[in-house]
């Protein structure tokens, strides 16, 4: 077994002994409730069942390849799945089991098992374990509240103390038979264990409550009090032994297939429910840093490990999150561990099990107890808080949400599990069908509240001010899929009135496009085009939605020439054909810095000081005037052409941050910090700039200081202007 070092044996020893110590008693009462609808002659066996499975499951895992820490052992939303199972196979209508035929009932109940192990390893060899944790989370969040709620209400027979196994509908009506003593151990056992880590942090709180009750247990007894306190566990009966190979007869097989129909949808349930409640624990349990764990891999283990553990009589087993924990917590490093854990469960499952059997039923229900209330759902319960804070936009969603999850659970416990699964996943699916349904529009805008990065003469500055709302923009959101996408199509017929030129669709935070929708954008240009109102997308290029909308043929309808990697662009791009062949016009021609309105308050013979303490510079196209962390030492005054900054980014690549045209100042902050250049700025065009450097100002300032402040004055204009347009577009944006 690679992996396994002396040096840690230590440690694994000692997580192993400890994470046995929590796995006994939870695989013994898990395994008492699975058992339960067969009565009390059926306990113990029960009690061996929870522990083979874990035993097994454990082993395979480990024999399979898991070098991890992780301790396998029943669940409580598994083992809720097949103790309704077994109910219904004992109280079903079906003509093969209306003569009480007990061993075809536990055959059918083991193949289950069996069958559902095949059904979990088969997801994982056909890699369906990425799939499966997008079972829809209200299903689940169900599927386990119900096992919850009918975790703690089994136990109430062996909490009252009686003598026998009573249902806990029919508690009520024994309350005369409970025994007052019974309930004060199991009050007191629930108390000490939900308020364990108040008393030590060493030791888990399953054992500390397993302790003090066990102790107050035999107390009771040495006191003579213990005909006023409940049973213990027990050894196995004179019952047959429930082993799937002890029930096989071959005048059963010909019933046995009756039962396939109800075997098959069961065990197909069953492996869902372990698959998913698999997964979501092994992120659970997975500590920081450490490497992901590979879910069809998982799977295939688990499932082979319980199919395996069905042919010992073993029931299904998951990731068990407080044995695994303990297990890293106390030392266990690699999965020696977890076969120390297994041989410890061996010993105790044969010969250590007479002391087993001599635990209170009613410390065991007590401690189970705490564990069913700590396994509700945390995302149904907040789902509940938030219900009184969310906006009722949301609300009814939520609300959906919330009926999911009380259906699947109802269901679940008062009618049959497996339909209660299948029918949640069909709500689930409406419900997303729905959801999606709705629009997917995060924010729009207009131009004229928020403009590209490019910096504009003040003369196309005061044109899109005046006619920037003419340019539209739709930032959407999540899956764009066929109903999604004819929603939006509406949207866009309704917000797109005669005085918008220009609508651009924000797809960057899309995640995935169907086939009808990338048809439906299609359409939206040729809708559009008929208007003759421009459209364009802004998109990722190396995204999945950009690979789908290429595939699909959309790109080349729009036209690549309107597909653009960001917003900014695209924004660019509108406003630029709504300025139309001036913008153009305005970037051949060389500008005179008369026209500058860094410096409108000069008068002319100011202007030529100005001139004199400048130097006129000419940048080819491409050239990089000053690089990101460069001395800041000079400013640029560009009066032909354009130049962009970049901004490093910490993955590779840059991003463009503002675009100048004629008229406009860069590089103003040397003049008044000198700190190191914030970004990298390039030419666009065939560029000609007049630049000030820090000396000549300082000259400036000495041979003409009114001149000097009238700069810093404009100065202090253009900084006052950028930083007025960025706080309307922050508010427009978080708006």
């Amino acid at each position: 077994m690679g992996g396994f070092r002396p040096a840690s044996l230590r440690d694994d020893l000692m997580g192993g002994l400890v994470s046995a110590a929590l796995a006994i008693p939870l695989a013994v009462g898990y395994g008492m409730f699975a058992f339960g609808p067969l009565g009390d002659s059926y306990f113990a066996y029960g009690a061996l069942a929870g522990l083979y499975a874990a035993i097994v499951a454990g082993i395979a895992c480990v024999v399979l390849g898991d070098r991890t820490t992780t301790v396998y052992a029943p669940r409580v939303t598994t083992t809720f799945f097949l103790g309704a199972l077994l109910y219904q196979l004992v109280h079903s209508d079906a003509a093969v089991l209306r003569g009480g035929n007990l061993n075809l009932v536990i055959l059918a109940f083991f193949a289950i098992i069996l069958l559902g192990g095949v059904f979990q390893a088969l997801f994982g060899l056909v890699r369906l374990g990425t799939l499966i944790r997008y079972t829809p989370h209200p299903v689940m969040a169900g599927v386990q509240n119900a096992a919850a709620t009918l975790l703690f209400l089994v136990q109430l027979g062996n909490v009252c103390g009686f003598d026998r196994n009573i249902a806990f509908t029919a508690v009520p009506s024994h309350l005369a038979e409970a025994k007052p003593l019974s309930l004060a151990v199991a009050l007191i056992t629930f108390i000490v264990m939900w308020k364990a880590r108040a008393i030590t942090t060493k030791i888990p709180p399953l054992l500390v409550g397993l302790g003090i009750g066990i102790a107050l247990y035999y107390s009771l007894v040495l006191l003579g009090l213990g005909a006023h306190l409940g049973p213990v566990i027990g050894m196995p009966s004179a019952v047959e032994s429930p082993l799937p190979y002890n029930m096989l007869g071959a005048q059963q097989f010909g019933d046995f297939a009756e039962l396939l129909p109800v075997i098959v949808t069961g065990a197909f349930a069953l492996s869902v429910v372990a698959a998913f409640d698999a997964l979501l624990c092994a992120k659970l349990v997975t500590p920081p840093g450490a490497p992901r764990v590979n879910g069809n891999k998982l799977l295939m283990r688990l499932g082979a490990g319980n199919g395996l553990a069905a042919c010992f009589g073993g029931i299904t087993s998951g990731i068990n999150i407080g044995p695994s924990v303990a297990n890293r917590t106390f030392g266990g490093k690699t999965a020696l561990s977890v076969l120390i854990n297994a041989a410890i469960l061996l010993l105790v499952a044969g010969a250590l099990f007479p002391i087993v059997s001599h635990i209170p039923r009613v410390v065991l229900s007590a401690t189970i107890m705490v564990i069913a209330v700590q396994h509700i759902d945390p995302w149904s319960i907040a789902l509940v808080r938030r219900l009184r804070t969310t906006v009722a936009q949301h609300r009814g969603l939520m609300l959906l949400d919330l009926v999911v999850v009380a259906v699947v659970a109802v269901l679940s416990v008062t009618i049959n599990i497996v339909v209660a699964v299948f029918l949640g996943i069909f709500f689930a699916v409406a419900l997303f069908v729905v959801r999606m349904s709705h629009s997917n529009i995060r924010r729009l805008y207009r131009g004229d509240v928020i403009h590209s990065r490019k910096v504009r003469a003040p003369e196309e500055a005061a044109v899109l001010e005046k006619r920037g709302d003419e340019i539209l923009v739709l930032e959407l959101q999540g899956v764009l899929f066929f109903g999604s996408a004819e929603k939006l199509g509406t949207e866009i017929d309704a917000l797109s009135d005669a005085t918008t030129q220009a609508i651009i669709l924000d797809l960057r935070r899309v995640t995935e496009v169907d086939t009808t929708a990338a048809r439906i954008l299609g359409d939206i240009q040729l809708s559009l085009a008929r208007k003759q109102q421009r459209f364009a997308l802004a998109i990722a290029g190396n995204s999945e939605v950009a690979a789908h909308l290429s595939e699909a043929g959309t790109l080349d309808i729009i036209g690549k020439d309107r597909v653009f990697g960001d917003i900014d662009r695209a924004m660019q791009w509108a406003e630029d054909d709504l300025l139309g062949a001036e913008s153009k016009d305005v970037s051949n021609a060389e500008i005179p810095l008369a026209h500058i309105e860094l410096l409108a308050t000069l008068t002319a013979e100011e202007i030529d000081i100005v001139r004199n303490h400048t130097r006129r510079e000419t940048y080819t196209h491409g050239h990089v005037i000053f690089r990101e962390g460069d001395p800041g030492k000079e400013l640029f005054i560009v009066t032909k052409g354009r130049v962009s900054a970049y901004l490093r980014q910490t993955g590779g690549g840059d991003i463009r941050l503002v675009t100048f045209a004629p008229g406009t100042v860069f590089g103003e902050l040397a003049i008044l910090d000198a700190g190191p250049r914030s970004a990298s700025v390039i030419a666009d065009d065939d560029v000609v700039c007049y630049v000030l450097s820090e000396q000549e100002f300082a000259a400036l300032s000495a041979a003409a200081p009114a001149v000097a402040i009238k700069l810093l004055a404009g100065l202090g204009r253009e900084l006052s202007g950028r930083l007025r347009r960025a706080n309307r577009t922050i508010h427009q944006l978080e708006s």
